[in-house]
């Protein structure tokens, strides 16, 4: 599924993403609030970097600490939540991107921070449905949100109100 979602998503600098997740502090701990299988949980840094080879860390330079704090507390308000497999907004399931999209706005008083965008599930070069998109909807029982709003990794790291960070992932 992370090709999947690489192959139709362009990040930043011509980087692939296929996640993206928000860093919290509990106690002296980092840890990260995310949307995976499991839906909205707080997993930690450790546990994170694990499942990832490549991570690019940034921040947002438009948001001051207090709406920072707002978005993290939105985030966690949201933990338990089921994980929204079909990657529809507005249907009390959230995926990554959705996560932040979400966590961000209602921090910026209800204001977009990152543009959606319509969703593609297609091959650019051939205009053809990736073969694990048809499938993956398939299963579902749903039809592909073909076009729909959207936001994905690749577009939020695209985001100009985002500064990217060097940083080591052994914090």
């Amino acid at each position: 599924m992370c090709d999947a979602i690489e192959a139709v998503t362009e990040g930043v600098h011509g980087k692939d993403y296929s996640h993206c997740a928000m860093i919290i502090q509990e106690g002296d701990s980092l840890k990260v609030i995310e949307a995976i299988g499991e839906g909205v949980v707080v997993t930690s840094w450790r546990d994170f970097v694990g499942r990832s080879s490549k991570i690019q860390a940034a921040r947002l330079k438009t948001m001051d600490d207090a709406g920072l704090q707002r978005a993290i507390r939105y985030a966690i308000s949201l933990k338990g939540k089921p994980y929204d497999d079909a990657f529809l907004l507005n249907n009390d399931r959230y995926y990554c991107s959705e996560l932040l999209y979400e966590a961000f706005k209602v921090a910026n008083y209800g204001k977009e921070v990152f543009t959606l965008e319509p969703m593609t599930f297609k091959d650019p070069k051939t205009g053809s449905f990736y073969p694990v998109w048809v499938d993956y909807y398939s299963q579902l029982k749903c039809p592909i949100p073909e076009g729909k709003p959207g936001i994905n990794p690749g577009v939020i790291s695209r985001s100009v109100k985002l500064r990217l960070l060097k940083f080591s992932q052994n914090p």
